[in-house]
This record gives C-alpha cells, sequence and structure tokens, in this order.
C-alpha cells in the first residue's frame, strides 16, 4: 500500500536491505549419537525469522553450547517419527515452559505426532505457558504449510520406511533496490514505495518525473533451501528442488554399502550427489551419517565425483545463503 504523499521524508540513512539467510548445523549423525556426533537438528533464520528442523536427542544442549536462544523459535519442522529426528522436542517445549515463554509455538509434522506430545504432556500433568499449535503435514503431496510476508514453507514427499517429508523454503520475490546516492534528499515515502515495486514517479499531471531504472537496481535474488531428510533414492522429487540454492540430502551410507542403503531406505553420498547433480543446485550439504564411520572424508571425496559443490554437515558451523 502506497503512503500519503505528505508523510516526512524518508530518511537516507536506512538500514541495508541484504537479508540473512543461514543454515547451522546442531547435529548430523544418524540413529544414535556417535564421535562426537549428535541426531539431527537444523537451525535456519531467513531475515528475523527462526525456524527449527528436526529435533534428535540432545538438540538443546547443541542449541545452548552454539548460542542459540529457544525463544526465538516460533516454527519447529518435523519430518518424520524416528527417535532421532524428534525425540528431542518434548524436552525442548518444556525448557520453553521453564523460561516461562509466552509467545504462540507452531509444529509441523506427520501423523502421530501431536498424539505424541498430548499423551506426554497429560501424563505429566503440564499446563504450558505458551499456545502450541500443530499442523499435520500430508508426507505425500506437495504442501504449502506456512507462509509470510518474505517466504514459503512447502513439503517434499520422500520415500522412507515410516511417512517422511522434507521441506522447501523460498523466499518471495524481491522489490527493487533503491539507488540511494541519486535520490533527492526530500523524497517521500509514497514514493519511495513506488520505486520499489518497479514504477515511475509521476507528478499531479502524469508525467514521469523520476523514471525507475534511474534510481533502482535490480531485485537481490529469491533464494531457497531444499532440506531432504531421511529417504531412499528417489529421482521424483528432482523436479520440486530444481535450480535450489542449498540441498540438504541425506548420505548415510557410502556407496560400497548401496544394498544396505536401499534395505534402510536411505541414500548414499553418491546417489545424494546424482539428485544434487539432476536437480541443477548450487550447492550440497550432505549428512544424516551412520555411526559406522568415524572419518567423514570418503563421503566429500565420494560425493565430489559426481557433483564437485558438494560440503560436509558439520555440527556448530554454519552455511550462509549469498543473495548475488
Amino acid at each position: 500500500m502506497s503512503l500519503p504523499e505528505s508523510d516526512k521524508a524518508y530518511p537516507i540513512e536506512h538500514p541495508p536491505d541484504t537479508l540473512v539467510f543461514e543454515l547451522t548445523i546442531l547435529g548430523s549423525n544418524a540413529a544414535i549419537p556417535a564421535h562426537n556426533r549428535h541426531p539431527t537438528a537444523q537451525f535456519l533464520q531467513i531475515d528475523q525469522h527462526c525456524f527449527l528442523i528436526d529435533c534428535g536427542e540432545g538438540t538443546q544442549m547443541q542449541m545452548s553450547k552454539f548460542k542459540i536462544r529457544p525463544n526465538r523459535i516460533h516454527h519447529i519442522f518435523i519430518s518424520h517419527l524416528h527417535g532421532d529426528h524428534y525425540l528431542g522436542l518434548m524436552g525442548l517445549i518444556s525448557t520453553m515452559h521453564l523460561y516461562q515463554r509466552t509467545e504462540d509455538l507452531h509444529l509441523y509434522g506427520p501423523v502421530g505426532l501431536s498424539e505424541i506430545l498430548t499423551a506426554q504432556l497429560k501424563y505429566s500433568d503440564t499446563r504450558l505457558s505458551y499456545p502450541l499449535h500443530f499442523r499435520e503435514v500430508d508426507t505425500e503431496a506437495r504442501q504449502l504449510i506456512f507462509e509470510n510476508e518474505i517466504l514459503t514453507v512447502e513439503t517434499i514427499p520422500l520415500r522412507h520406511r515410516i511417512r517422511c517429508a522434507g521441506f522447501l523454503f523460498r523466499e518471495k520475490p524481491k522489490k527493487r533496490r533503491l539507488r540511494k546516492e541519486v535520490l533527492p534528499a526530500d523524497i517521500s515515502l509514497a514514493h519511495i514505495a513506488a520505486l520499489k515495486k518497479g514504477l515511475d514517479v509521476k507528478d499531479a499531471q502524469g508525467n514521469v518525473v523520476m523514471e525507475n531504472e534511474a534510481y533502482t537496481l535490480p531485485p537481490r535474488k529469491s533464494r531457497s533451501y531444499a532440506y531432504c531428510s531421511d529417504t531412499r533414492y528417489h529421482e521424483e522429487l528432482v523436479a520440486q528442488i530444481r535450480n535450489v540454492d542449498l540441498l540438504y540430502h541425506e548420505s548415510t551410507f557410502l556407496d560400497e554399502e548401496a544394498g544396505r542403503a536401499s534395505e534402510t531406505f536411505h541414500s548414499t553420498a553418491r546417489q545424494a550427489a546424482a539428485i544434487a547433480r539432476m536437480a541443477g543446485v548450487e550447492r550440497l550439504l550432505l549428512g544424516h551419517y551412520s555411526s559406522r564411520y568415524k572419518d567423514l572424508n570418503p563421503f566429500l571425496e565420494e560425493a565430489r565425483c559426481v557433483f564437485e559443490a558438494s560440503v560436509l554437515s558439520v555440527e556448530g558451523e554454519s552455511v550462509v545463503v549469498p543473495e548475488e
């Protein structure tokens, strides 16, 4: 909505329009804690919005270690109900209660998660200090489950032994950027808004007084992150994740265990890399390592033979997705 022309001039010293898009790895191991690695959990910040993706055992300890405050999180996405992806959730919910949280918390997960949490709250006689909302996720269909002013989140159907969905985070198209060095000092908020929308500024008679391209730059890139939790090699997901900036794809085994991977509905590092290559993504993040492997370098070597832009998920490290 355009603001009135009578509004005061927009201060040229306004904050930069670059938004944070950063993923922090809290847990990278499969099934059980091993080799100083923890079950799956990730913290994603996009602008001022903070999301937790899966919540394996020990997640809140990892959050404390890496100085992530629980009350920053307002949305938690659980991919499936194997314990290494959600057994830390009840503890985190309880800690938020003990901290006297009052802000709403939204959970997204498959059938059964609400029942599990309700039973634990019931039998511990816990009445949370904050509203807890649950949205059941259809793991068999691509579904929009969250939307705000800057991004959307939709489910990615996966192929695992039980119901399982990944999550695709996408920024919405952005507005044009102002060329601050050429803006008039007395420019109004209404004219600022018009320029950001890609419009020319006109006077009362309809004459163009500020051509948009002379005062703005193209919009910054809209970024994306695809989280593909536990899944057997599954080429059908390629169409949905095509050209994303960052792809996390589980890589539980090395390719020598491809048979075992298929039997347990998991993937190898080579298979994850093949999906990344077919989808034309910018970067591949490997993770969900089996505890049989202490040294992870072979995962990286195997993946890079197929897709060079592969990296290991390392607990405590962050991956920044740039706007340019």
